[in-house]
């Protein structure tokens, strides 16, 4: 196992009578980038103030670098939260500047001149606009400019390509690769499965519990979806929702995660199609997981 950046042992967090986070492990390597997938209100943002010492945990142990998050822990980590952490009216090069202060940069080590050629290429051409004017797209590079500036030992994203164009959502997944090659280790939580594929290690989340982990290759295993092939999709589409079997389609046919292909015959009732079985996908398997553990929270 790499050395720990971070760890969560057994990692518990409850606000009054409702438990967001419950008993979750995770061990994050220098290199790593670890992805956390998980729908709205999974656990993810929750589990990473704790590991950024913004919330207190109700149980179990948290330790960066080898001890408890603070304020020496924090100065070796970069974050992007979901709303970015820019002040709109400053610009690019003085979020930067203002960034270096707060991680102890003294005025006589570079000032504004240094923030300014720290600017990523790219974003050289903004580096008078005020961020609040900036597209998206470039308010995110200019937030992970600021996260890498100190040139932290992790860095620890959330949801940072959210509503960003493909091209954009591509050019910051390069900026985490060249962070991770450097020997960064990232923690990252996204929607987007392809940008599963980009991480070494997945931990999926699912109602405040970690309901698999591993390579992308190791939670589909040998999970299987059930195909249907007719010719009067739509109603079959309506017959399967009725049922309470959601579906996908995709081509010509009807994909339905986490459910046989007994059970699918059964819901389309007369009407004809063709029903087998194919490897399931990562996000098909992220459904069947996210609605497993649903089913077994629910009151019986």
């Amino acid at each position: 196992m790499t050395e720990a950046l971070a760890r969560c042992v057994g990692v518990s967090r409850r606000f009054g009578g409702f438990v967001a986070v419950d008993g979750v492990d995770l061990h994050l390597g220098r290199g790593e980038v670890v992805g956390l997938l998980g729908a709205n209100g999974a656990g993810k943002t929750t589990l990473i103030r704790m590991l950024l010492g913004l919330l207190a945990t109700s149980g179990g142990e948290v330790l960066l670098f080898g001890e408890p998050p603070s304020r020496r822990t924090r100065r070796r980590i970069g974050y992007v939260p979901q709303t970015l952490g820019l002040y709109d009216d400053l610009t690019p090069a003085e979020n930067l500047e203002f960034s270096a202060a707060a991680f102890g940069r003294q005025p006589g080590e570079g000032g504004r001149q240094v923030m300014a050629s720290a600017l990523p290429e790219s974003l050289r051409p903004y580096r008078r606009t005020v961020v609040g004017s900036l597209p998206l797209g470039v308010q995110r590079s200019v937030a992970f400019a600021q996260a890498l500036a100190h040139q932290p030992d992790l860095l620890i994203l959330d949801e940072p390509t959210s509503g960003v164009d493909p091209l954009a959502r591509a050019r910051l997944w390069e900026t985490v690769a060249i962070a991770a090659a450097a020997g960064t280790g990232v923690l990252v939580t996204t929607h987007y499965m392809d940008e599963a594929g980009e991480c070494d290690r997945l931990m999926v989340m699912a109602d405040g519990r970690a309901v698999a982990e591993g390579t992308a290759r190791q939670i589909i295993g040998g999970a299987r979806v059930t195909v249907v092939e007719t010719g009067s999709w739509a109603p079959a589409f309506a017959a399967l929702e009725s049922a309470g079997l959601p579906s996908a389609l995709v081509g010509r046919t009807l994909r339905v995660p986490g459910a046989g292909p007994a059970q699918v015959r059964r819901a389309l009732g007369p009407i004809e199609a063709s029903v087998t079985e194919a490897p399931a996908t990562l996000e098909e398997r992220f459904f069947e997981l996210t609605l497993t553990s649903g089913a077994a929270k629910a009151p019986a």
